[in-house]
């Protein structure tokens, strides 16, 4: 594991190895594969498991209860969701009203994507901006807001 400075909260993470992260960053209690990078301003919470050969830019959150697979990009200021506010309003923490995320493998997700709670297949596209909510079955290129494939 390598830094670029001194100023990260990092706990409790785990990784097979080759783990680059550029500081400033808050990581705890996540799970990385081998070679992935992180980009300054991220936060990754506990729970999360990151494969193989996943790049995550700079100002990306990815909550508890995300997955991703191996050979992701994941560009900068991507926003996950695990809250769908199903009461109306915030869960106010209780994490039996969250849901979970998973990515795909050879997945590429724009810039300032919003990812909701969702299931994204292998060899998926997501364009910049786009907004994801609902499950992605077949691979293509996905961009807009809600998120369609391109004909």
């Amino acid at each position: 594991m390598s830094f670029v400075s001194n100023q990260s909260q990092v706990t409790g993470i785990t990784t097979k190895g080759n783990l680059k992260v550029v500081e400033p960053v808050n990581l705890y209690g996540c799970e990385f594969g081998d070679h992935c990078f992180v980009g300054p301003f991220v936060e990754i919470q506990r729970g999360v498991v990151i494969g193989d050969k996943v790049k995550v830019q700079s100002h990306t959150f990815i909550c508890e209860l995300v997955t991703i697979g191996n050979n992701v990009f994941v560009g900068h200021g991507v926003m996950f969701i695990n809250d769908t506010f199903v009461l109306g309003g915030p869960a106010g923490g209780d994490k039996s009203l969250w849901k979970s995320t998973s990515i795909g493998n050879n997945c590429s997700i724009g810039s300032n994507a919003t990812i909701l709670p969702v299931t994204i297949c292998d060899d998926v596209v997501i364009g910049a901006g786009s907004v994801v909510t609902k499950d992605i079955t077949e691979p293509g290129v996905y961009f807009g807001n809600p998120a369609k494939k391109k004909k």
